[in-house]
């Protein structure tokens, strides 16, 4: 008997319908088949921006983890670091007695060794505590309360939960962390020419929004990636409103509306020039800022064009390690003339209206889930790709040109479209060549 991957068309997915797509499509529905191309997915810890660095991103902050040696989802180090955790001491929650005392420990280290005392320090923890159901919020507190009297008083301990059990929940850890991270921030007065860039932990960068905001009056435009220090970061909260730029930023948003008084708007990164254009026009309306994207919706067409002049027939594969929701992506890419033979990515229901249109287009486009455990059975030689897009579509199709499209710094808005469409036109000229 031959094993095959499993796999259903764009059309399959919408004659079932929303409420019935495939469990093989859908995260934590079976066993994981952690490949290369999943690791980073499937813990928040991996690569990329996961809990420990993003929890790292306060500036003048360090981190304590508090993990059993034997954790995989935390550094090698661990095992190898002398034992200070007993089984009893986890079992029981011992342990938890001692974070204070450790948060003490780490900052005297700092002052001993003549650095910098900083301004926070973050706990992360692992699967361990959420089987226990610690209650982090209560530790941090009691170790922020005993620094309360002394030299270091001041400093804030806000805990990170690196909790992979989680993923499937209301709060999942990359979403979490984004709270941890913004409950920092204390009430400030406004400024009506500030303005806060949230979700993503490297900057935006040569995107048309920042030029847009500068040309509106906003003098002060901030990121969590571009505050050098702790005080800047402060200055976040005196922001008119926020930009949320990633999903997962939105309970965090909508904790700052409550907390700190400060409204948000959300921009979603597409890669459809027409979407961007009907996007910033909305965005005008609502906040007063004259926005004329004409120029730079032009010059990303004009990419656009210049690929499907060269390859007319290009047929693309579609990873979900990219910084691009896959089937978003695939949708914009036919609409522009491309065809996109493959999916891989788990298809969650709000992303079912991508697949909604797709299928309207392109009804034999093929969907894989890269975390269903018969993906062992890939097979390259069904594919009809000419380009592959992510670092997992490189894992799958590695005799692919590959345009790889994960990097720190995200894409946005015509800048995202234009920069993609010149990626792979220069990946498929070095592979002619």
């Amino acid at each position: 008997m031959e094993h095959k991957a499993v796999y259903y068309t764009a059309e399959e997915i919408l004659k079932r319908g929303k409420n019935d797509i495939p469990s093989e499509l859908q995260s934590g529905m079976s066993l994981v088949y952690s490949s290369p191309a999943t690791l980073a997915y499937n813990s928040p810890g991996a690569e990329g921006f996961g809990v420990k660095r993003a929890g790292l991103s306060v500036p003048e902050s360090v981190m304590l983890i508090v993990a059993p040696g034997c954790c995989g989802r935390n550094t090698s180090l661990i095992s190898s670091m002398p034992e200070e955790m007993s089984e009893p001491d986890l079992v029981t929650g011992r342990h938890l007695n001692k974070i204070p005392d450790a948060v003490r420990e780490v900052l005297e280290f700092l002052r001993d060794n003549r650095r910098k005392i900083p301004k926070a320090v973050m706990i992360c923890i692992t699967c361990v505590d959420a089987l226990l159901g610690t209650d982090m919020d209560r530790v941090c507190r009691k170790a922020e309360d005993a620094l309360a009297e002394g030299e270091f008083k001041g400093v804030k301990v806000r805990p990170c939960y690196m909790y992979a059990l989680t993923r499937e929940g209301r709060r999942p850890p990359m979403v979490h962390v984004r709270q941890t991270i913004y409950s920092l921030l204390e009430p400030m007065q406004k400024d009506a020419h500030s303005v806060n860039i949230i979700g993503g932990f490297a900057p935006l960068e040569n995107t048309e929004l920042i030029e847009y905001l500068k040309l509106a009056g906003i003098r002060n435009i901030r990121q969590i990636s571009t505050c050098r220090t702790y005080e800047e970061f402060l200055q976040m909260a005196s922001a008119n409103f926020n930009i949320v730029i990633d999903p997962e930023v939105r309970a965090a948003a909508e904790d700052m509306n409550k907390n700190l008084n400060i409204p948000y708007i959300e921009l979603t990164r597409v890669y459809s020039t027409d979407k961007i254009s009907s996007q910033y026009k909305a965005f005008a309306s609502v906040t007063g800022i004259d926005i004329v994207d004409s120029e730079e919706k032009a010059e990303a067409d004009e990419a656009i064009a210049r690929l499907k002049k060269a390859y007319p027939d290009l047929v693309f594969n579609i990873g979900e390690c990219t910084n691009a929701n896959a089937f978003e992506l695939a949708l914009s890419l036919t609409r522009m003339g491309f065809k996109v033979d493959e999916i891989y990515a788990a298809l969650a229901p709000e992303n079912f209206v991508y697949v909604k249109n797709l299928a309207l287009l392109s009804p034999d486009t093929k969907i894989y889930c890269n975390m269903e455990p018969t993906m062992l059975y890939y097979r390259i030689s069904q594919s009809k790709a000419h380009v592959t897009v992510g670092k997992d579509a490189k894992f799958y199709c590695p005799d692919i040109p590959n345009v790889a499209w994960n990097q720190d710094t995200r894409p946005f808005g015509y800048q995202g479209v234009r920069d993609l469409m010149n990626k792979v036109f220069e990946a498929l000229k070095e592979a002619k060549a």
